[in-house]
Formats: C-alpha cells, sequence, structure tokens
C-alpha cells in the first residue's frame, strides 16, 4: 500500500467534562487547601509582627542567648530551643518503636475479636487531654521511674548527656530529686501522648498492604515476621515516617504536660537525666501572665522561632514522604 492511500491519523482532543459534584469537590478541595495555607502565613504574619520590637532590641543575640529577663537584661531562646528539640528526641526515641510495635500486633497478630477493642483504646488514648498526663507524670511516673534514671546514670554516665552532675557512680546517698523534672520524664510523657497518632497513621498503613504480595511471600516459604519484613514495613515506609514527623511536630509544641512536670532552667543543659530543664512552649505558658508589653513581644518572638522551627520539620518530613511512598517498594 502506497503512502498516499494510507488513512490520516487525527489528533483527538480530550475535553474535561466533570460533572457537576466533581466539580463541587474541586472547588471545596482547593478552597481548603488555600484557606490552610493563607491561615498559616496569617499566623506568622501576626507573630513576626508583634515580635518584631523584641528581635529589633535583640538583634543576632537573641538566638545565642540563654538567659530569659526581657525586661532588666539579655534575653534569647538558647537554651529553651535545645531544652525543646531534647524533649522531643526523647519523646520520639521511645514513642516510635511502641507505635510501630503496637501498630504491627494490632494489624498482623492479634486475634479478630480483640483487634476493634485495640483499635478503640489507642484511639481513646489519643483523646485524653494533656492535662491529666502531666498530673499522671507528675505524680506518678516520675517517682516511679527515678530508679530507671539512676540505673543509666550508673552504667552509661560515661556518655555526656547521660551523666547527672554531682551525683557519684552508684552513690547510695545520691538525692533522688537530682532525677525528678528533668528532660528524660518530660520526653516519656510526651512519647506517650504522640505514639497513639504515630500509631494510628502506622497501622492504617499496615493493613493497607496488598493481599497478593502477602500471600506470594507465603508461597515462597516466608514466616510471618519474614512477610512482614518483605512486604508490610516496605509498604508503610511511608506511612512510618509520616506518623514519626507527625508525633515530632507534636511533641515541640506539647506545653502543658512539660510545664506541669519541668523544674525551668535557663541555661543550655544537654543531660537529660539531671534536674531541670526548659521548653519554648513551656516558656510562653509561664511567662505571659506576667510579662510587659516588652516581655509578650520577646515571648512573641519565641513564638516566632517554635513556628519556623515546627514548620522545617513538617517540610523535611513531606520531603521524605514524597520520596519513600507507601507501596513503592517490596522485596517480594
Amino acid at each position: 500500500m502506497s503512502s498516499d492511500m494510507m488513512p490520516t491519523q487525527v489528533k483527538r482532543k480530550l475535553v474535561d467534562n466533570a460533572g457537576l459534584a466533581d466539580k463541587v469537590f474541586r472547588g471545596v478541595a482547593r478552597g481548603g487547601g488555600s484557606l490552610v495555607l493563607v491561615l498559616m502565613v496569617l499566623v506568622g504574619t501576626f507573630l513576626a509582627y508583634r515580635a518584631w520590637q523584641a528581635l529589633s532590641a535583640a538583634g543576632l543575640s537573641f538566638i545565642t542567648t540563654e538567659q530569659w529577663n526581657p525586661d532588666g537584661g539579655g534575653f534569647g531562646i538558647a537554651a529553651v530551643i535545645v531544652g525543646t528539640v531534647l524533649i522531643a528526641f526523647v519523646a520520639i526515641a521511645v514513642a516510635v518503636p511502641v507505635a510501630m510495635g503496637t501498630a504491627l500486633y494490632i494489624s498482623e497478630y492479634a486475634p479478630r475479636r480483640i483487634k476493634r477493642t485495640l483499635v478503640a483504646l489507642v484511639d481513646l488514648m489519643a483523646a485524653v487531654p494533656s492535662v491529666v498526663f502531666g498530673l499522671w507524670g507528675a505524680f506518678f511516673l516520675q517517682w516511679k521511674i527515678i530508679s530507671l534514671s539512676r540505673w543509666i546514670s550508673d552504667w552509661f554516665g560515661w556518655i555526656p548527656i547521660f551523666k547527672v552532675g554531682g551525683v557519684e557512680r552508684h552513690d547510695p546517698l545520691a538525692t533522688q530529686t537530682a532525677y525528678t523534672s528533668s528532660t528524660f520524664i518530660a520526653g516519656v510523657v510526651v512519647a506517650l501522648m504522640v505514639a497513639p497518632i504515630a500509631c494510628s497513621v502506622m497501622r492504617e498503613a499496615f493493613g493497607l498492604a496488598p493481599v497478593g504480595e502477602r500471600e506470594g511471600a507465603y508461597a515462597l516459604g516466608a514466616t510471618r515476621w519474614g512477610m512482614i519484613r518483605s512486604v508490610v514495613l516496605p509498604f508503610g515506609r511511608g506511612a512510618v515516617v509520616g506518623g514519626t514527623m507527625l508525633g515530632l511536630g507534636r511533641a515541640l509544641g506539647e506545653t502543658i504536660a512539660v510545664v506541669m512536670i519541668i523544674s525551668p532552667r535557663f541555661e543550655i543543659q544537654p543531660r537529660l537525666l539531671e534536674h531541670g530543664t526548659s521548653s519554648v512552649s513551656s516558656l510562653i505558658a509561664l511567662r505571659y501572665g506576667e510579662a510587659s508589653p516588652f516581655g509578650i513581644s520577646a515571648l512573641m518572638a519565641a513564638g516566632v522561632a517554635l513556628f519556623v522551627l515546627t514548620l522545617l520539620v513538617n517540610f523535611g518530613a513531606a520531603f521524605v514522604v514524597s520520596r519513600s511512598r507507601s507501596g513503592a517498594v517490596s522485596e517480594v
């Protein structure tokens, strides 16, 4: 057949013929996303405007100064930012293994008859007010966990972050108050608050692992743990990262529970087990009621620092999750 007799190929034009319901849904979704961005910009603008007086007076020393005395001396966020990050670090180090283990048990091991009960209990724990966790941590948990703090200090005190100042190893006369109101205790309490949130995210992703890949792993001779390691965990990798970062964002901003446990200390204190620490949110909660107008501006500046830190964490989490989507990789 000659080229003249071949049929001409006409490029079809695709037309978006979305129905009314699709258009309404698209508009609501775009409006909701835009509203969130607008609110975030407004909050940041408000904080920056109210903080400008203190930031212009303090300059770069606001980042490096440890003390907090806006009306009679220097003030800065060096100590409280370090305390905030350390409390969040302890919380995530404790919460992530607990959350992942609980999520795997519920989705893979729990009998069907108790699975709903376990899911309801985990979700109910996420709804407990932070003041309840704070009371429980201040009056019960910290006195029960002091022995663990002492044991860690005795055996791992050669690591700087686990050393307790003024306490010798295996000292029977060491006072218990050297270990109370510490970063470690505050972090454990916050971990119990963020673990249910991370567990819910992980559990949903683990439960959606493809049945075909699960059965394929079993057909190749994998044990249940082998199937979990080769199918479920790779499929839920993005959810693990997302749940961890969601919990980290909650841990960075936790206020009431931290205020009720810690003893404020305005100096960089990197030792996790030692008495006294501070955080940005607890600083704002404790000083807001008695602050002068300039002190309010300084607290707003601290709020700006926490706002920026939380945004950086969330943007980092979004970047990691986007490069590690659940279900994108499996080893079967």
